[in-house]
């Protein structure tokens, strides 16, 4: 037996195909897990702050674990007291994660984000290296122990602070960064940072190339840059950061738990 079909049943059956496959590719990769869009769509949820991202929940895990393993090192440099600027490190990194501490879990309850309540097996390694050194070994393993962890957090903060939308997350980014730095500059402050290690560290995976102004010349004097000023005749009513050169001002509102999430 025959089947005949005609030429519009053809053209409409053409018609679809080609359709089809125009469609196709533009929703598959769109909706599919590997691109940009998607993944952060796969691990975003609503909240009454805005959305929480993956990104969003594991800076909060970051800044918790940060104070389960800096504040018991604080802890011990002030007990062990080797010197007055390890002494002076010690309390910064106790007041600052004990303040920070507060701040996370009250966020994290809102958000609902579970927290770890130990250091994680890395930070729990770095406190053993403190444990076992002494003298100026202990010195130099305290110092270089944390001032590492705090640089390489700084960025992370950074980037969670610009590309979050939800607020709570950017009022918690805005308060880690602003202890970080008061830690990086009291631990820089002892004198014992070996920046060759951390500048090393940095760059043993990096394949770019170097990217700036040209390396001077030898003798060559740079010519002096002009000011960069406002034009105009206008008023101005802020001032630069408070506190001297070296210094970070971390004055701000005690964390309040107004609904008691932590009780």
């Amino acid at each position: 037996m025959r089947v005949r079909i005609n030429g519009t049943a053809l053209l409409v059956v053409a018609l679809i195909v080609t359709l089809g496959a125009l469609v196709f590719p533009v929703w598959s990769y769109a909706d599919r897990l590997g691109t940009g869009q998607a993944n952060v769509a796969a691990g975003t949820v609503n909240t009454e702050w805005g959305p929480l991202t993956a990104a969003d929940r594991d800076l909060i895990v970051r800044v918790r674990l940060a104070g389960l393993w800096e504040l018991p090192a604080g802890q011990q440099a002030i007990e062990r007291a080797p010197s007055r600027a390890i002494r002076e490190a010690g309390d910064h990194l106790v007041v600052g994660h004990t303040d920070l501490d507060k701040r996370v879990r009250i966020v994290a309850a809102r958000l609902g984000v579970p927290l770890p309540n130990q250091p994680n097996e890395q930070q729990q390694g770095w406190l053993r290296e403190m444990d076992a050194a002494t003298g100026s070994a202990y010195e130099y393993t305290f110092v270089n122990l944390l001032r590492a962890a705090h640089g390489k957090i700084f960025p992370a903060i950074g980037t969670v602070r610009n590309t979050t939308r939800n607020t709570l997350v950017r009022q918690l980014a805005s308060d880690a960064n602003q202890t970080v730095l008061d830690h990086i500059t009291i631990l820089e402050k002892t004198g014992r940072v070996d920046f060759d290690a951390i500048a090393n560290d940095a760059v043993s995976g990096s394949t770019a190339g170097p990217t700036g102004p040209p390396a001077p010349l030898p003798g060559q004097v740079a010519p002096s840059a002009p000011a960069a000023e406002s034009g105009g005749d206008i008023r101005t009513t802020s001032r630069p950061s408070p506190g001297a050169p070296g210094t970070v001002n971390t004055n701000r509102p005690e964390p309040v738990d107004s609904q008691g999430l932590l009780e």
